[in-house]
């Protein structure tokens, strides 16, 4: 159990036996009336954004959400198997939890595996990844320019875009959160 007071972002509450996410909060202490907290709040599972308030120093029920440091080994059916590097146990994440980070995903990536009495809840990725380019129309002389864009299809089959001189076997830096494209890496 918490207090509404001691809200942050990320905390995860167990409203009615549903898992939320506080993605907002604001104090509220108007010049009438009791103080409240207004909060914005993401269903872990259903992705569902909801706005909620509490009356201040309401009690809330937290939810015990066990974050691990797991490596991705591989794709089975539409489930992705997980496995945790200290244990060495094995999880096996359903492909809607996985959601958009499927995109960015290759067999031997660590990923933030979120839990909560066993049950997968979502898998975060570091902010960036660096993945290799499989296919991209070549350029052409003169696409020096930083103007223009181009698809090209990374080596987990999603496809971004890249600037014109980017060639396929480039490796890229992408951004997890948006798919967009950060920069070249050497090497």
């Amino acid at each position: 159990m918490a207090s509404t007071n001691d809200l942050k972002n990320g905390l995860v509450l167990n409203i009615d036996g549903q898992l939320w996410s506080v993605v907002e909060f604001q104090h509220v202490k108007p010049g009438k009336g009791p103080a409240f907290v207004r909060t914005k709040l993401k269903g872990v599972l259903s992705g569902k954004v909801v706005a909620k308030t509490f009356n201040a120093g309401l009690k809330v029920e937290t939810a015990n959400v066990d974050k691990r440091e797991m490596q991705y080994l591989y794709k089975e059916g539409e489930d992705f198997v997980f496995m945790d590097t200290s244990s060495y146990e094995q999880l096996t994440v359903p492909g809607p939890t996985v959601g958009d980070a499927a995109n960015f995903m290759v067999e031997g990536m660590s990923a933030l595996v979120a839990t909560h009495e066993s049950l997968p809840l979502y898998v975060e990725l570091p902010p960036s990844v660096v993945l290799e380019i499989t296919y991209t129309e070549p350029g052409l002389q003169g696409d020096r320019s930083s103007a223009g864009t181009k698809p090209a299809t990374i080596e987990t089959g999603y496809q971004i875009q890249v600037p014109l001189f980017v060639e396929a076997g480039t490796k890229v830096k992408v951004d997890t959160r948006s798919g967009g494209y950060l920069g070249r890496v050497n090497g």
